[in-house]
């Protein structure tokens, strides 16, 4: 799995190895993260939610209905360079 979920993420085990992932990039590169602090992370984590369907409509990508692995998987990635 890539630090960019582009794909489906379909299950819990497939988000905790994406979450595991971002966590190992942090640990090497998170000196190049935008958000380097939890506090950081956890507001642009907030705002990339808010702002979510502009990114999807922007993206050409249809924004989940009820919520959906993948919005969460995304969300956390978003994180990291979202201001």
């Amino acid at each position: 799995m890539s630090l960019t979920p582009d794909g489906e993420v379909r299950s819990r085990d497939e988000l905790a190895s994406f979450v595991r992932e971002l966590h190992q990039d942090f640990l090497r590169n998170g000196h190049e993260w935008e958000n380097q602090t939890l506090g950081g992370f956890l507001e642009a984590l907030v705002a990339w939610m808010q702002d979510s369907p502009g990114w999807y409509r922007n993206s050409g990508k249809e924004l989940p209905e009820g919520g959906a692995w993948t919005f969460v998987a995304r969300a956390l990635q978003a994180a990291t360079v979202y201001e």
